[in-house]
């Protein structure tokens, strides 16, 4: 069977260097195919110019899905995206959310929204500013490579501090007009999941469609999914010069919510749920148009667009009484209690134009990249409307209207140039500029919490944000090389703290944006066939952080207050090592290869002035260490992989315990996970077992849905799937 494995992922690495020394322009390797499973490099780096983007000095990452043993079917975050060292996961996928999030060197995971989440190199989520939550993300079965980017993506991508991701998606088979893949999952707690894929190349059209259906019973009661997620790709090749293509991709799902639980009910029994009525639904669609064609030898034009138009709604039992109070029936009217109906609907647009251009300088190749970017969102928000007294999905209103009923709109025109000047064979330096304009409005009203009384908004507000940046590489060897970075960086205030939406909190009225800067200093590369290696200190600063303060009323009474806490500082360090132990001595082994890889973190995220100066920053635990073995022969392959994550906090005060639950301790857990496939021909087992000790554990406290409080992640789990290739 063919797959795309360790050999691809060494050209990825090699050519960082093999692009630099051409003289008379880049040069792009052919994909290469290898008909067997490799035990080694399951994570490499970008190439210094990619899709029309510079890489070169940036802190990046390149993940291969076929050469790495995982639990695709329920996109395990941790087996795959685990070897990027720093990452952290907020483990939702399960407990209410449609994916799980993920953040890096401290910053806040839930739903990504310190990260540029990115499919085929466009956006994919909400709003890029006033919503940058992640509710769609492709099924891993469906993905070729994952591309990651730390902080210095801001001059190419936009000011996150938290850096991009990027989701690349299969494409047809270029060899074949038609061609078929299935994968059926089966595992516990009701997991069923299937996958089918049809895609080829027919004289100059390339196309790749599937279909997912998920459905779960899940681990908890009141936590059942169903899921439906389709893409279709077309693509047209009309000579050397040009292509263009189109993409679709969408989103259906029904996510019933078991509620948070207290530290009391947790310690006592993780899986219980005192939550039935609460309910997510978040359709998604995406509609992309991607081409590019070659001015020149040297200069290409690159643009994708995309047009999002999407929904995320909300029913649940609201949280009066606090969330210990059993959602049951009275005895007085023989009903439930009504529960609160929440409703956003989504249209944007985005468009980005880039330029790549490589020329001479003294008979030495330099790179130029630049481009435009104009965005246009729209954000209906309805939230606070009586709903029913039921225990289904229903958002229809009941006696009354919204309490609050805005709309947002935001608008973006983003120019960036970054060039890649190359001194010598060795040495390049590449310095750039972004300059973002934005204008955020909020018309509706709002019914004040004290006075009940209804208040009429209108407002606008534009920003005007220069962002500078400069990037240092030295090749050590013709596949090592030095990276050094400094990137400003910059987030808006959102949507979710200006008029938040099904949260416990207070709010500031008087947040103000953040600011900072991220800077990279490491050595990377592989050394032969069996060294593949990245290690590497970095520096985040992050002014005006917004975070939560636990507070006390007049009355006594303490409740959670979002506000700009102070600012803080993340630094640290950041290895990864994979090392083929076989592979050192010999090209010939019969007895099979044996690779280990250990992707580790120390984040020490602290805040630096204000009361809580000395804290630590909520959500960024202090180590992240995860160390994974993979034994391979011929068709069979096996990993297992242990992950360890220190404790953390979930607000500014480091409040140890609280009895809504909303903050207090993460506490420190270790989970081990076991994964292994058998491809023989055209066909293919895949089994695992997740949480393999059956560790009691979880990743989030929060105010707001899918609690609030503890959200507990899944215990032990199995799961066996078969495949096939036609």
């Amino acid at each position: 069977m063919k797959c795309i494995c360790a050999c691809s992922l060494f050209l990825y690495c090699a050519s960082i260097s093999a692009q630099s020394d051409s003289l008379q322009g880049v040069k792009t390797l052919k994909e290469v195919e290898v008909r067997s499973i490799r035990g080694i490099a399951g994570m490499g780096h970008m190439t210094e110019v990619h899709d029309g983007i510079i890489y070169s000095g940036k802190k990046n990452e390149v993940l291969i899905l076929d050469s790495i043993n995982a639990n695709t079917a329920q996109n395990n975050p941790r087996q795959v995206l685990g070897r990027i060292p720093g990452s952290n996961y907020s483990e939702t996928e399960g407990g209410g959310f449609p994916s799980n999030g993920i953040g890096f060197r401290g910053l806040k995971p839930t739903q990504s929204i310190e990260t540029n989440t990115r499919q085929n190199g466009y956006n994919i989520t909400a709003d890029l500013y006033g919503y940058p939550e992640s509710y769609y993300l492709p099924p891993l079965e469906a993905v070729e490579r994952i591309e990651v980017t730390r902080g210095a993506s801001s001059l190419q991508f936009g000011p996150q501090f938290g850096g991009v991701i990027n989701y690349i998606m299969k494409s047809g088979n270029p060899n074949k007009p038609f061609e078929v893949t299935t994968q059926q999952t089966a595992g516990s707690y009701g997991l069923f999941n299937s996958f089918t894929s049809i895609g080829g190349t027919y004289k100059k059209w390339n196309y790749f469609t599937y279909a997912q259906y998920k459905g779960l019973s899940g681990w908890r009661p009141n936590s059942q999914v169903k899921q439906v997620t389709g893409f279709a790709k077309m693509e047209y090749v009309a000579n050397e010069k040009f292509k263009v293509g189109l993409e679709y991709s969408l989103l259906r799902n029904t996510i019933q919510m078991a509620g948070g639980l207290d530290d009391v009910e947790f310690n006592q029994n993780a899986q219980q749920s005192v939550r039935g009525r609460n309910w997510l639904s978040s359709p998604w669609n995406i509609l992309a148009l991607t081409s590019q064609y070659k001015l020149t030898d040297n200069t290409t034009l690159i643009l994708k667009s995309a047009v999002n138009i999407s929904q995320r709604n909300l029913v649940w039992r609201n949280e009066d009484g606090g969330i210990q109070t059993p959602d049951s029936i009275s005895s007085l009217t023989n009903k439930y209690v009504p529960r609160e109906v929440e409703h956003e609907g989504f249209k944007s647009s985005t468009s980005e134009l880039r330029l790549l251009s490589n020329y001479m300088i003294a008979d030495v190749n330099q790179t130029f990249a630049g481009g435009i970017r104009y965005f246009r969102g729209y954000m209906k928000r309805q939230e606070g409307g009586p709903g029913s007294t039921g225990t289904d999905f229903d958002m229809n209103l009941y006696g009354g209207n919204y309490e609050n009923d805005m709309n947002f709109t935001t608008t973006n025109i983003a120019l960036f140039v970054e060039n890649t000047f190359r001194l010598n064979k060795k040495i390049s330096i590449t310095p750039g500029f972004r300059y973002e304009y934005l204008n955020s409005t909020a018309k509706g009203y709002i019914t004040d919490d004290g006075t009940s009384s209804i208040l009429n908004i209108n407002r606008s507000k534009d920003w005007n944000i220069p962002l500078a940046g400069c990037g240092l590489q030295f090749k050590t060897t013709a596949t090592t090389n030095i990276y050094a970075n400094w990137s400003q960086a910059y987030r808006p205030t959102d949507y979710s703290n200006q008029t938040p939406i099904g949260v416990s909190s207070k709010i500031d009225p008087n947040l103000k944006d953040a600011s900072g800067y991220n800077a990279d200093l490491g050595w990377r590369g592989t050394i032969k066939n069996f060294l593949n290696f990245d290690i590497g200190a970095f520096y985040l600063a992050y002014n005006n952080r917004i975070g939560i303060e636990l507070l006390t009323d007049a009355n006594g009474n303490p409740y959670t207050y979002r506000t700009n806490v102070a600012n803080s500082v993340h630094q640290g360090f950041e290895t990864y090592v994979e090392i083929n132990l076989v592979k050192m001595f010999t090209d010939n082994s019969k007895i099979g290869t044996v690779s280990f890889f250990n992707s580790f973190a120390y984040i020490n995220a602290k805040y630096v002035n204000g009361q809580f100066a000395g804290n630590w920053v909520e959500f960024a635990p202090n180590t992240i260490n995860r160390f994974g073995i993979t034994y391979a022969i011929k068709h069979f392959s096996t990993t297992f992989l242990i992950s360890n994550t220190s404790k953390s906090f979930a607000d500014a005060n480091n409040t140890v315990y609280s009895a809504d639950a909303t903050v207090g301790i993460i506490p420190a857990y270790q989970v081990m996970d076991w994964s292994a496939s058998v491809k023989i021909k055209n066909y293919n087992i895949k089994l695992g077992v997740n949480n393999l000790a059956d560790k009691r554990y979880f990743t989030l406290r929060t105010d707001e849905y899918p609690g609030p409080g503890i959200i507990p992640s899944i215990a032990r789990s199995f799961y066996v799937g078969f495949g096939a290739k036609f």
